[in-house]
């Protein structure tokens, strides 16, 4: 994947501002405070591209990075823990909702855990929702530099066996996974 440009091509708060182009879309969801603007910034080779807060739950849009004028990377706003308003939360997950069902030529969707903490019960609800719509699924397990070797080759073994799922573990400091990521993405950008 070699990067000419790329730019915050749109910032949808709302369901008529969904983008709905027939270009392809590399998908990226996960629990608040996963690291999915970290991920996409490494990805992207950009440090401030997308936003970056300590805070979870500071993502309630959806984020369109259009690349190379060819593809979107999307970010989707995080799910669970976050200190947001009900009524905002009930917006966010309505315009998810929409999202997928308006949305067309999602190629990947990134599915991004927590390697400490593993599938938690919102990661399955998601999870259940992408299986049901048979979107292409990749899992990759973030924060891995946080983690022991064994407790990472354990969770990794466990996500495979119990999900059927492809797993890659990934470091932002060190770039693990980095290249194994793009190949994956790569591969469903030509399906």
């Amino acid at each position: 994947m070699k990067i000419k440009n790329v730019e915050l091509a749109k910032t949808s708060f709302i369901c008529k501002e969904i983008i709905n182009d027939r270009l392809p879309k590399i998908v990226f969801i996960g629990r608040s405070n996963v690291g999915k603007s970290s991920l996409i910034n490494k990805l992207l080779n950009r440090k401030k591209l997308a936003r970056i807060s300590s805070k979870p739950g500071k993502t309630v849009s959806i984020n369109y990075y259009l690349i190379n004028e060819e593809f979107y990377f999307i970010d989707l706003p995080g799910y669970g823990f976050a200190k947001i308003s009900k009524k905002e939360r009930e917006r966010v997950k309505a315009l998810v909702a929409d999202f997928f069902e308006k949305t067309e030529n999602i190629k990947l969707i990134v599915i991004l855990i927590d390697s400490r903490r593993g599938f938690m019960n919102p990661d399955l609800e998601i999870l259940l929702k992408i299986v049901e719509k048979n979107f292409k699924v990749l899992t990759t397990l973030t924060k891995c530099d946080k983690v022991t070797y064994s407790f990472l080759e354990n969770q990794t073994k466990n996500l495979q066996e119990r999900f059927d799922l492809n797993v890659i573990p990934f470091s932002i400091k060190s770039n693990v996974g980095k290249e194994k990521l793009i190949k994956h993405i790569n591969k469903a950008l030509k399906e």
